[in-house]
């Protein structure tokens, strides 16, 4: 996928009436978007995203920050169109057969602190329940999105040198000094960063570039050609599932692997699903891991106080967390190479180990019925895809 760059502030000023791409940058997932700038001409409204359930808003200091949302939408598909999705391609595709929700989202490729950097625009009310567990439930993520402030992923943060509570330099169609509210996890593979709408305008981000589509009972496979025949042969559309799935295969564990143990998420997710839950299938672990945490990407605290990748609260820990593959000695809640087996250890106690009672062993682990069936979904996905 590529994200449209911006055009330079000098371009803007000699063209102002007429944005258009010199070129395109690269959105770091297995295809080729082609995107030209839309800018703020045609494409769907944001209004009309509303496909997705919005959180009440509850009170606070500063913009209102949304309560926590009580259902969560995996994004399965990303579909991205020269010009912008058009409301018309919107409403044909969340009409198709299995999608669930739909969210059209901006996007560019601009420079932040001197570096490139894969910017999305979204509107923090309808962007948060496509992100993980971990990071719909932090009150501070949200906060600073909706006071304009650049959030980031934890590695794009590193890449990019930003340090929360600074201002650093954005440019694209304008140069603005923009604060960073800090890292978390986004759940959309190449996105470095998102801001809120009214900073996306203000830095001319393309408008509508692309739309998250959420489908956790279709065959993406199917669904994937039908969205491509609505989005024409100009636009492209990827299969985040099995993207994830790939990235958890070459995702490293941790910066100091012990001898003999899982090098990587993948490989974690099986052996601790064949070593404490026989009958398991490890995709339950690597749909839990995604929904909860992006993988690792964002630790926590929860809003609960739930802490790494598998966000257990430290009450269940204490007494479910087991020496896995980590280092000998007290098992540490933070590291995946102890979180990962506990977690299998803590299921298979409530019955995952049989597939009649798979269904309540997740409601065990998180008390909500949409949650068991978007990871059982997400599970099914993840089988399929590894063939």
């Amino acid at each position: 996928m590529r994200f449209p760059s911006r055009p330079s502030p000098k371009a803007v000023a000699t063209a102002a009436a007429s944005l258009s791409l010199a070129g395109t940058a690269a959105f770091v997932v297995p295809a080729a978007f082609m995107a030209t700038t839309p800018g703020g001409h045609g494409g769907a409204s944001h209004a009309a995203a509303a496909v997705t359930a919005s959180p009440r808003a509850s009170g606070s200091q500063g913009p209102a920050v949304a309560a926590a949302p009580r259902q969560l939408y995996v994004p399965d598909l990303i579909a991205a169109v020269p010009g912008g999705i058009t409301s018309a391609q919107l409403a044909k595709i969340a009409r198709l057969s299995g999608v669930r929700a739909v969210l059209p989202v901006d996007g560019g490729n601009v420079t932040v602190n001197g570096r490139s950097a894969n910017v999305l625009g979204v509107s923090p009310q309808a962007f948060r329940p496509w992100t993980p567990l971990s990071t719909a439930g932090s009150a501070a993520v949200w906060s600073a999105l909706g006071q304009g402030k650049l959030v980031s992923t934890a590695a794009a943060a590193r890449k990019l040198k930003l340090s929360a509570g600074k201002s650093y330099q954005v440019s694209a169609a304008t140069d603005e000094q923009v604060p960073f509210g800090g890292p978390t996890a986004l759940s959309i593979p190449g996105a470095d960063a998102v801001v809120d709408l009214t900073r996306s305008a203000q830095l001319g981000l393309a408008r509508n570039f692309a739309v998250l589509i959420n489908a956790p009972e279709a065959n993406l496979a199917s669904l994937k050609t039908q969205v491509q025949s609505v989005v024409g042969k100009g636009g492209q559309v990827v299969n985040l599932v099995s993207y994830s799935l790939a990235t958890a295969g070459s995702l490293p564990v941790a910066a100091d692997v012990p001898a003999g143990a899982p090098s990587d998420y993948l490989d974690l997710f099986k052996r601790s699903a064949a070593e404490y839950c026989p009958g398991m299938s490890w995709t339950v672990l690597a749909a839990i891991a995604e929904v909860e945490s992006g993988d690792g990407a964002n630790d926590g605290p929860s809003s609960a106080g739930a802490l790494g990748p598998m966000q257990f609260l430290p009450s269940t820990w204490a007494e479910w967390g087991v020496d896995g593959f980590g280092p000998p000695g007290t098992p540490q809640i933070m590291n995946p190479l102890d979180a990962v087996p506990s977690a299998a250890r803590l299921l298979c106690a409530a019955g995952a180990g049989n597939s009649a009672t798979l269904p309540a062993a997740i409601f065990a682990y998180n008390h909500a019925t949409w949650y068991v069936n978007e990871v059982l979904a997400l599970a099914n996905e993840y089988a399929r895809s590894s063939g």
